[in-house]
């Protein structure tokens, strides 16, 4: 595994790190500040990740997915941040501190309409990840070395594609309860 490869490991961990040191600022210490201090730390990681691959790819190394990866936490970072964290500390509330409403479930139209802010929320994703791609390929002026930045942002197409019929399936075919415990 390559530098990039165990920064993102690092990157990864420390995300994780500071939203459950986020969380528990907020909620076990009652300290909104530090809480919010954590949070702030998040997309400083995705950018300090994102330049160490962008200085990697400027000094002569050939593009990995590693370095591709990079550019995809600063877009998801960005489009699903706030999102993510509200995620998180309803269900920490909830389960952990045992304050707050149960975390609601959606179903049928709610769900689809839910589901397709999240489609949105990727749109704008693969639109920053892609921008910083096609702009390292730009930079970088070399196809032979930016090859797997291009695949990613090809891939990433179909799956956002993807996303895309699943987000309509939702519409035609709303989703339905499982059972009636779940009311």
């Amino acid at each position: 595994m390559n530098a990039i490869a165990w920064l993102i490991v690092i990157c990864e961990a420390a995300f994780w790190a500071a939203v459950i040191f986020g969380l528990a600022a907020r909620y076990i210490f009652r300290r909104q500040k530090l809480g919010m201090f954590f949070f702030a730390l998040i997309p400083l990681l995705d950018a300090v990740l994102f330049l160490a691959a962008a200085a990697d790819l400027y000094r002569g190394a050939a593009a990995t997915m590693a370095h591709a990866v990079a550019a995809i936490y600063i877009g998801v970072s960005v489009a699903f941040g706030k999102s993510m964290i509200q995620w998180a500390d309803e269900r920490f509330r909830y389960y952990v501190v045992k304050e707050g409403a149960k975390p609601v479930k959606r179903y049928g139209l709610d769900y689809a309409k839910h589901y397709a802010k999240g489609w949105g929320r990727h749109v704008l994703a693969f639109v920053i990840g892609g921008v910083l791609l096609a702009g390292t390929v730009f930079l970088i002026q070399d196809a032979s070395r930016t090859e797997a930045l291009s695949k990613l942002l090809k891939g990433w197409s179909v799956v956002l594609c993807i996303d895309f019929l699943i987000m309509a399936s939702f519409f035609v075919m709303p989703k339905k309860r499982r059972n009636s415990r779940e009311l």
